[in-house]
């Protein structure tokens, strides 16, 4: 007797099929039939085709910070088309719109005096980082410095140096070796001595720079231990390595501060940024560098060598364009002290919440950001589907862990409500 899977109606090994639309990051066939197709949104909540009204508990993979369909920005995203939709900014050409967008990013940037190469996203930045990481140091002459350290757990996109570097092991299994770009290493999340064992281990001089998220996200949103930041800062400084600060989650007053690397006081040699630089209007991402990288580039001189990076859509002047007026609405409305206040309501209900819930083994909030990690027999993706049934979306991450990051302009009330929703799907099933 063949069984059918009761939730494709196939039987086992059959070869199913579905939109042409093929889902990123997804177990297909769980996701075939099942899929939520979002048509519109409005402010902090989406709708669905059939009808749905869903509170976007997520801010969409961690981006829509000033919420959905906001006018003023599609205004500019309008009016910007009709007087140049873009052009590049190759060797002696640029555009207005990504001179001023580079300007005022440079005004509220965690580094003095950086350069902003502009370019389409999060993983796109991190390739750039990468890469200048390694150029740096062929450029001194220190040409054995090429290994990039991340932490485990961590993710910093799925672009060829991304899927390498991430310390999610699952993001860089099945390509035939165990990093795309071999030159890749990771070191301990949360223990600076071990890192520092680590580093002796593989030898600074062969050590390029030393990725890391200051709040990881995808790896469950772990707020930085105890003086491990300022560990991993002091080892950087003590052997010469880079230190590149991924802000594509933290970045633009999802902590409170424009950038995590203020709220921690970190002096980066690079911080990568993408996400709420737009809330998601438009994809553009890019790298804040540091003199000490940018300044050899810039001597007046038939010598001074050339970064070789650059995009067709780097500094679009469209997304550019959105940019500027995204960063207008976050000033002018007040969202990063407001992201402050949104904090401290969150850990006030995550941490009554742990109380009651005996399936609840930890809650981590850090800026406007929560995790929920469940009890290992608690199945996540169900508590998700039962989240939907109410009304809100969350997400499932590494360690049994329920995202929370909702965009910055809901109401102390809708976080309770958000969080009471999380409890009510958690408790149907832990009881199951």
């Amino acid at each position: 007797m063949t069984l059918t899977d009761p939730t494709t109606g196939t039987q086992p090994g059959t070869v199913l099929d579905g939109p042409a639309l093929w889902s990123a990051q997804a177990h297909i066939p769980s996701v075939l039939g099942r899929q939520l197709v979002i048509e519109r949104g409005e402010g902090s909540y989406v709708f669905t085709t059939d009808g749905q009204r869903l509170f976007d508990g997520t801010a969409g993979l961690w981006h829509a910070n000033v919420g959905h369909s906001h006018p003023e920005i599609a205004k500019a995203a309008h009016d910007q088309m009709l007087r140049l939709e873009t052009y590049h900014v190759f060797q002696r050409y640029a555009n207005d719109r990504a001179i001023e967008l580079s300007e005022r990013l440079a005004q509220i940037s965690p580094i003095d005096r950086p350069k902003v190469v502009l370019n389409s996203g999060g993983s796109d930045a991190i390739d750039v980082a990468c890469k200048l990481a390694r150029r740096h140091w062929q450029r001194e002459g220190r040409g054995s410095k090429q290994i990039i350290l991340s932490r485990e757990h961590s993710y910093h996109g799925l672009h060829a140096y991304g899927t390498s570097i991430a310390g999610l092991d699952f993001n860089r299994e099945g390509f035939g070796t165990d990093s795309l770009v071999p030159e890749t290493a990771r070191v301990s999340f949360d223990d600076i001595a071990a890192v520092e064992a680590q580093i002796e281990q593989i030898g600074a001089d062969n050590i390029a720079a030393i990725f890391t998220e200051p709040i990881q996200g995808t790896g469950g949103v772990n707020p930085p231990a105890p003086g491990y930041l300022e560990g991993l800062q002091r080892l950087c400084r003590e052997h010469d390595i880079l230190l590149v600060v991924d802000e594509v989650i933290t970045g633009f007053g999802r902590t409170g501060e424009w950038f995590a690397a203020q709220r921690y006081e970190l002096e980066a040699d690079m911080v990568t940024f993408a996400k709420g630089v737009t809330s998601g209007y438009a994809p553009l991402g890019g790298v804040l560098v540091a003199p000490r990288i940018w300044e050899p580039f810039y001597v007046d001189s038939p010598d001074t060598p050339i970064f070789r990076h650059g995009a067709t859509y780097a500094g679009h002047a469209t997304a550019a364009a959105v940019a500027i007026a995204n960063l207008d609405i976050i000033e002018r409305d007040g969202l990063v002290p407001r992201v402050a206040e949104l904090e401290l309501v969150l850990r006030r209900e995550l941490e009554a919440l742990q109380q009651r819930q005996e399936a609840v083994v930890d809650v981590r909030v850090a800026g406007f950001l929560g995790g929920i990690s469940l009890d290992e027999r608690v199945v996540n993706d169900r508590v998700l589907d039962h989240a939907l049934e109410l009304g809100v979306i969350t997400r499932s991450l590494r360690g049994n862990t329920l995202q929370l990051s909702p965009p910055f302009i809901v109401s102390d009330a809708e976080v309770v409500d958000f969080v009471a929703a999380i409890e009510q799907a958690i408790t149907k099933e832990a009881s199951r």
